[in-house]
Parts: C-alpha cells; structure tokens; sequence
C-alpha cells in the first residue's frame, strides 16, 4: 500500500483527490477558477464537504466558466441560495460572481488568468520538502502577496490561507510530505 499524506487517508474522495489532483501543476483558466471559488466556499468549512459537493458546483455554476458567471445577476443568486447541493451561504456566492468579473478583467490585461495568477511563484511550482502535515503552512510570502494584489483589485474570499489552499490545490507548491508516494511523482510533472 502506498503511503499518503495523513490528511487524505480517512475518505476514499479524498484518496482520490489527492492522488490525482492536488499539486499537480494547473493552467487552464476555468480550472484554476474553480479552484478559486471553491476555496472561497470551504472558509470556515472542511474541503472534504466541498469535494463532497463539487459536482453540484459544477452544475450551478456552469461548470465554471468565467465569462458567464461574469453575467450572473439577482435571479441566479437567489437560483443558488435556493440550491441544497451547494453551500448557501450568500457571500460566498456573491464573491463568486465578483470574481468572475475580476478574473474577466484580469483575462483582458494579461491574456489568461493562468498567466496573472502563476507569476507569484515565477512560473515554476515550488518544491517543498516538509516532513510532517506540522511543517506545512497556512501561508507564505507568495500567498500573502497573491491575497493583497487580488484584494486590491476587488476580489473577495481572497485572503492569505484561502490563497495558499489554492496554490496547492492548483500546483503552484508541491506540499505533498516527502513520504508520500505523490511528492517525487508530482515534483516530475514541473519539469
């Protein structure tokens, strides 16, 4: 059996998760939205109850598309407050239209929120080395930069720690432990 990080192993979702997606470097621009969102959505929450509920995101939100939840108005808020398979919480919501319309503008400045967002680490995953889950933290210098430049630039359910849930998430920091089995395999794919 292989071993994993500890955080993963007690739901086989997570299993899942972890094995295929989490810090495996991320470019294309819907994705790397959904990520946002759905780490907006997990503040003060668990991520295995947002993985639990990733399919009704996709579906409610069009699976993610920036450009039309950019057009989302009164009607499709109140259409996801009303919807049971995703969090109802109206700020959350309403962070993910705004930042549909940031990510929108950020697309018409740099070409692709892919391009705005992968600068804060060069381009170039980086290669943690933690030991322990202890080790690893809940934000760094990028994320805090990344959280103040988003902030700046209107977005909401951006701070630091959702910045670097994020980062990992979308494999801009490979902060798989060096004993788990994902840490060399995902430290190839930067090459």
């Amino acid at each position: 059996m292989s071993k994993r990080c500890q955080w993963c192993v007690a739901d086989p979702l997570y299993v899942e998760y972890h094995d295929h997606e989490w810090g495996v470097p991320l470019h294309d621009d819907r994705r790397l939205f959904e990520f946002l969102v759905l780490d907006g959505a997990q503040a003060g929450l668990s991520w295995l109850t947002i993985l639990r509920k990733r399919e009704n995101y996709r579906k409610a939100f069009q699976d993610f598309a920036p450009a039309v939840i950019a057009e989302y108005r009164a009607t499709d808020v109140r259409r996801l407050l009303a919807n049971p398979g995703i969090v109802r919480n109206r700020m959350k919501i309403e962070s993910a239209i705004n930042n549909a319309r940031r990510v929108m503008e950020i697309t018409a400045e740099f070409g692709s929120f892919d391009v705005f967002i992968w600068r804060y680490v060069d381009f170039q995953p980086r290669q943690n080395a933690w030991r322990s889950l202890a080790e690893i933290p809940a934000s760094t210098k990028e994320s805090d930069m990344m959280s103040k430049d988003l902030k700046k630039r209107g977005f909401s359910f951006a701070g630091s720690t959702i910045c670097y849930a994020f980062m990992q998430a979308a494999g801009m920091v490979n902060d798989h432990v060096q004993s788990c089995f994902r840490h060399c395999e995902v430290k190839k794919l930067a090459r």
